[in-house]
């Protein structure tokens, strides 16, 4: 996936702005005071940001806008969709899990599919933000950054939320599962 030119043709970005503008003033509530010019004006600037932001919607990610950073003056996107992106499910935590199973091996792993789509996986703290602009996962679970003394023993975190309540959980970071995806973070 790495050999992958990281642009879009004219009509594809025509095509993933537009997707990005209805979205972003279909759920105002994610981004209140933003301008959709302003951010709009930014995508425009950075190309390679929007074929990464091409790259979620492909995979089911839904990006919108849910935040901006003033001191950086970077707007933050993350995969808004109401499940965990179907085309990022099935995999496990990273390449050593999947190096590591000797059978029954998953298409890929998140943190090498984020890389390659030029994203970061959500960590826990902004999987809990993501939760209080709506309900996501209330079927699906999503891998998000482990903390390496986690990591370093075998194991991963994912969240997902049921009975209106964040919860995160762990599994040896090997395991995949069709309803555990992840989502990602963009800063544009």
């Amino acid at each position: 996936m790495n050999n992958k030119k990281r642009k879009l043709s004219p009509e594809q970005r025509e095509e993933i702005l537009g997707v990005l503008k209805a979205r972003f003033e279909k759920n105002m509530n994610r981004h209140k005071g933003l301008e959709w010019s302003k951010v709009q004006a930014k995508l425009e600037t950075n190309t390679e940001k929007l074929w990464s932001l091409n790259e979620m919607e492909i995979t089911g990610g839904e990006p919108d806008v849910v935040g901006h950073d003033i001191k950086t003056d970077e707007y933050i996107f993350y995969d808004c969709s109401a499940e965990s992106p179907k085309g990022r499910r099935s995999f496990c935590y990273d390449r050593e899990a999947l190096e590591s199973r000797k059978a029954h091996k998953p298409e890929n792993n998140a943190l090498d599919m984020a890389a390659d789509m030029g994203i970061e996986i959500l960590t826990e703290e902004q999987y809990r933000e993501l939760q209080k602009l709506g309900n996501f996962d209330t079927k699906t679970s999503s891998w998000v950054k482990t903390p390496s003394n986690i990591r370093k023993l075998g194991g991963a975190i994912f969240c997902d939320r049921r009975y209106d309540t964040v919860f995160v959980y762990h599994n040896g970071a090997e395991s995949y599962y069709a309803a555990r995806g992840f989502r990602g973070s963009l800063r544009v």
